[in-house]
Formats: C-alpha cells, sequence, structure tokens
C-alpha cells in the first residue's frame, strides 16, 4: 500500500493569479486540490500556461466549497457547487462565481495547468 496526503503534496502548480493546484502522484494515480479563487477564470488564468484556446483536459471529481460555472465550447453552461460530482469533458472554459473560493478534487489533472 502507499498513501500520500494531499495536505503535504508532490507538486504545486500556481495559476497566473487567483489560485493553485496541489498534486498528489501514487503510481499511475493523480489526485489534484485545486483552489481557484475569486476572480479566477481558466481563459485568463490556466490559457496562458495550457496554450489552448480551451481547456483540453477531461475532469472528473468533486467540489467542496465555492461555486463555478463551466461553459462548453459549444456555448452550454452549467454551474457546480458544494457536493457536486462531475465529469467535463475537454472543451471549456470555466470562472469562480461570487467571493468565495471554489475548492475541487479532481483526478483528470495529470496534465492540468502545465505548459
Amino acid at each position: 500500500m502507499s498513501s500520500l496526503n494531499i495536505a503535504t503534496p508532490n507538486e504545486v502548480r500556481p495559476f497566473r493569479a487567483h489560485g493553485h493546484m496541489d498534486v498528489v502522484t501514487l503510481d499511475d494515480f493523480t489526485l489534484g486540490m485545486g483552489t481557484f479563487e475569486p476572480g479566477w477564470r481558466w481563459s485568463e488564468d490556466v490559457k496562458p500556461i495550457a496554450g489552448t484556446e480551451s481547456c483540453q483536459v477531461r475532469h472528473t471529481g468533486i467540489c467542496v466549497s465555492g461555486q463555478m460555472v463551466i461553459r462548453m465550447d459549444d456555448g452550454t453552461e452549467s454551474t457546480i457547487g458544494p457536493g457536486d460530482v462531475v465529469l467535463i469533458e475537454p472543451g471549456h472554459d470555466a470562472w469562480v462565481v461570487g467571493d468565495e473560493a471554489c475548492v475541487l478534487y479532481d483526478t483528470g489533472v495529470a496534465a492540468y495547468a502545465k505548459a
């Protein structure tokens, strides 16, 4: 058995502004705890790092605090909040709603917020 604690991640990936992703990797399993601060928007905070027009990562996880809007490239939108378990396919933008940080645990972060 292997274990690590998200409070002491293997890696911290800072966003351009407004938060960071703490990443823990065990063998072929990667888990991220994203802290998306008020004002965070993928197209402003991660797009310069990723270099793609929209987020091309498939996210699977759970929101534990705050709220975030996800807008797919086809224009459909959803708002997620605490307790919501999500599957977000590639091709989206997203932004924090309100004045509380949105915290998400995400298993789809092996390549997230990396150049």
